[in-house]
């Protein structure tokens, strides 16, 4: 299935970074963790149309890795697979 966002939403996969303590354990999976904060964009919409027409398109691109907002994204699972759907105004970074 293919994922076309509208407007200036990204759809982004999240990067799961492994969780250590500060001694060196690996924390599991089931552990509670926060959300994450950055991911891989996987589609783009079109951009964002002003009151007159125009399409102001969106400053990031599919591949990008973003540094985003931890609870602005809103979580979609498709085909058992987890994803967030972010605004242009959530995202707060590209990462190089």
């Amino acid at each position: 299935m293919k994922i076309k966002p509208l407007s200036d939403h990204i759809l982004i996969e999240a990067i799961k970074e492994e969780e250590k303590t500060k001694t060196g354990i690996l924390l599991p999976e089931t552990a509670e963790k926060e959300r994450p904060e950055q991911g891989k964009v996987i589609a783009v919409g079109p951009g964002r149309k002003t009151e007159e027409g125009k399409i102001i398109p969106v400053d990031v691109k599919q591949g990008d890795k973003v540094l985003f907002t931890k609870y602005g994204p809103n979580e979609i699972k498709i085909q058992d697979k987890e994803y967030l759907i972010a605004k242009e105004e959530d995202i707060l970074a590209i990462l190089e």
